[in-house]
């Protein structure tokens, strides 16, 4: 876990020290800087520096508003920033949306997973985000980092809580919980754009 979080932290610090020089850019690739009708940005994703260093704080300053006392600002930061860094392999990996679709409904509606790890904790955040989003949680933000922020604070939450009643695995930390739901949430809507159907919203409304 410390190897993650200095990842994390040495993400964000050269982030940091690139915005000046992205500021004296205007490298914008073409139709980057322009919305589609559907419920998400354009741009293809994390297309630019700036736009990834936008979207990862806009994601821990979302989670850190809805968390409240689950979690911190620095704990959001170090996942978010761990999670950007795997964004080209996250981009390339599938979905096991039945999978997703039952552990939130042994978490979220059975509350029958007795032994919960950091995998079915996430994929049940994740799914549990995209409901929230789609129902306008993230106060009309159809961003990327949105959904992101909304899907570490979920998972967050989810842990507390069932941390409470014993239901989680020896093995399990919530660090690892809020980074399995953001990863989820990253390929959900890494997908979500190449099928071109409604964006996460379209996505959303398979699971309602």
């Amino acid at each position: 876990m410390d190897k993650l979080i200095n990842a994390g932290k040495e993400f964000l610090e050269e982030k940091v020290k690139g915005d000046d020089k992205n500021n004296n850019r205007q490298d914008y690739q073409a139709g980057g800087n322009q919305s589609h009708g559907g419920s998400y940005p354009a741009g293809g994703g994390f297309s630019r520096d700036d736009d990834d260093e936008n979207d990862l704080r806009e994601a821990r300053e979302e989670a850190e508003r809805r968390a409240g006392s689950s979690g911190s600002s620095d704990l959001f930061s170090t996942i978010a920033g761990a999670i950007g860094q795997k964004k080209s392999s996250l981009q390339n990996e599938d979905v096991d949306e039945d999978y997703a679709v039952k552990k939130h409904k042994q978490n979220y509606k059975d509350d029958d997973d007795d032994d919960a790890d950091e995998k079915s904790l996430g994929a049940a955040a994740a799914i549990q985000a995209l409901k929230m989003f789609n129902q306008g949680e993230t106060g009309g933000k159809q961003s990327k980092g949105a959904f992101l922020g909304l899907a570490m604070s979920e998972a967050s939450k989810l842990f507390d809580d069932k941390a409470s009643k014993g239901k989680v695995g020896s093995n399990t930390s919530k660090e690892n919980v809020i980074q399995s739901a953001g990863e989820m949430a990253m390929k959900m809507y890494f997908k979500s754009q190449g099928q071109q159907q409604g964006g996460l919203m379209g996505m959303a409304s398979k699971f309602m």
